[in-house]
Parts: structure tokens; sequence; C-alpha cells
């Protein structure tokens, strides 16, 4: 029990938090991005896979990381168009769309990278983001850029939905996108553009995995990670700042299997399986989700095909 205690409060148990956090903030922000405005965006899994994959092989030859980042950013914008194109332009089954976006990007990513890498076993490496050492809070100083930049897009994702117009018209379009039309606004427009930043930030979360938390890419990396942040939407009702609290919510309870695991002493002394520690922050999400999702409001025109001129 005091090794439990111990635990939670150290600075750098909350530090794998806000880590593991990261790229769930980054993914849960572009799939909110695109249910405002009505469209769901199952694409996530195979998008962090291509934005994790073409990030690292800019970076591999010879771009600088930043320049990473903006191409895992534009594979997930042209996925993310491609997406719209499907369910806003053709008015396909956004569930059928959003899981073939998943297995094209995975399927690219993988021919992409045995292509360049046909003869070898393991992944090649390169130099990832450095802690940012300098700042004086001692939780932060042993993050990366890349979470500094999804803490700062949460109030700004914030503030361009609730305080700006085009966040009112992307709201308008994912509650009642006849409304929308008959104020002169395009629909089409308004949600294709939801998609592609929502798509970008979902590549820029992929990104991170392989520039920020690891220094190679592997397939399995993302691991579930897209789904998990689908469901945080769900918890959050749609809100970036509770959309925080659930990533960090279910990023604490994966830190704290993986610290219990090294541990080896269980929970206040009681040994259990390791299975039920991985199963523990998928558990909580579960749970979480259930007693939230009753009360959340969802977009009223999600998952609704809206065909120019119709009421």
């Amino acid at each position: 029990m005091t090794e439990t205690l111990e635990l939670l409060g150290s600075a750098a148990f909350w530090g794998a938090v806000l880590r593991i956090a990261t790229p769930l903030i980054l993914g849960t922000l572009g799939v909110l991005l695109c249910e405002r405005a009505g469209v769901l965006n199952l694409g996530i899994e195979g998008i962090m896979v291509a934005g994790a994959f073409v990030g690292w092989l800019v970076v591999f030859q010879g771009a600088d990381l930043w320049t990473g980042v903006l191409a895992a950013a534009a594979a997930g914008a042209l996925l993310g168009l491609l997406h719209a194109g499907l369910t806003v332009g053709l008015a396909l089954s956004q569930h059928v769309s959003g899981l073939g976006i998943t297995l094209l990007a995975t399927a690219l990513a993988s021919y992409a990278y045995r292509v360049s890498f046909p003869k070898v076993d393991s992944p090649p490496t390169i130099t990832p983001f450095a802690p940012m050492t300098w700042l004086p809070v001692p939780v932060l100083n042993t993050q990366t850029a890349l979470t500094l930049l999804a803490l700062v897009l949460v109030p700004l994702v914030a503030w361009v939905l609730y305080r700006t117009p085009l966040g009112l018209a992307i709201r308008m379009v994912g509650e009642n996108p006849a409304a929308a039309e008959g104020q002169g606004l395009s629909v089409a427009g308004l949600r294709t553009g939801a998609i592609v930043a929502g798509s970008a930030l979902m590549g820029v979360a992929g990104a991170f995995l392989t520039l920020s938390a690891f220094n190679a890419f592997f397939f399995t990396m993302v691991n579930g990670r897209g789904w998990v942040c689908v469901a945080l939407v769900v918890f959050a009702s749609w809100r970036p700042g509770k959309a925080l609290a659930g990533a960090l919510l279910f990023a604490f309870f994966d830190a704290l299997q993986l610290r219990l695991q090294q541990a080896g002493g269980g929970v206040f002394g009681v040994e259990l399986p390791y299975q039920l520690y991985l199963a523990v922050p998928y558990l909580m999400a579960l749970v979480a989700l259930v007693l939230v999702a009753r009360r959340a409001a969802y977009p009223q025109a999600l998952m609704k095909p809206y065909r120019k001129g119709e009421r």
C-alpha cells in the first residue's frame, strides 16, 4: 500500500500519464472536430498508422522533425479528404467508409514500409524530439514539444468551436444542416473542412508515437488508440475540455497498470494476473462510457448524410 501511494505522488508517474495521454488528446480532438460537423470518422486507427509511418519516413530520409510532423498532418488530411469525398460528396455510409480508410491506410503503410526497407529485420531508428528540460515545471520538463502542442490545442479548439463564427457554423452543420444551408452556409464545404482538419490532427497523433514516444516505426504501435479516441469523444460529450480529462483518465490507468506490473507487488499487496493489469484501462474506459453516454448530448445530425436542397 505504501509503495502504491508513493507511486501516485511521483512526478515521474504523472509525467508518464501525460506522455501516454498525448496521442489520445490529439486523436480525440480530431474525432471531435469531425463529429461536431456531423461526420463519424472511423478511419482514425489507419490515419494514425499512416501519420506515424509518413512522419518517421520523412525524418529518416533527412528532413527535420517538424517537417515530419507536417508530413504526417498532410497524410492525415489527404485521407480525411478521401473520407469526406465518400461520406459528404457521395453520401455513402460513414461506418463503411471509415473502416475502409483504416484498412487502406494500414495496408498502404505496410506496403510502403516493405518497399522502402525490403531487407531490414529491425526498424531503422531516428533521433526523436528531446524533452523540454528548460521548463521549470517538474512534470512538463520531461515532455516533448508535441505534448505542449497537444495541451495548447485543447483551449484553441474550444475557442474556435464556441467563440468564433466558424465554430458556430461547424456546430450548426452538425446539428441542423438544413438550417445552415438556409443561412447561406456550404454544408459540404464546412463538413469537408472539419474532416480534413480533424484527420490532420489524427495524423499528428500517430506521428507523436514515432517522433517523440519512440524512435522507430512498427505496425502494432497504434494498438487500438484510435478506437479509444472515438470512445473518449462520447465520454467528453463532444467538448474539448472534457476530452482532455478523459484522455488523462485513461492514461492514468494505463500508466498505473504498467508501474504495478513492474513493481510486482500487486495492488495494495494483492497479487493479480498481468492480463488483468492490461485490461484495467479499457475496463475503466467502458465503465466511464456507460456512466456518461446516457447523458451525452450528441450532435443531432451525426452520421446522417445530407444532400443539398433536402429538407
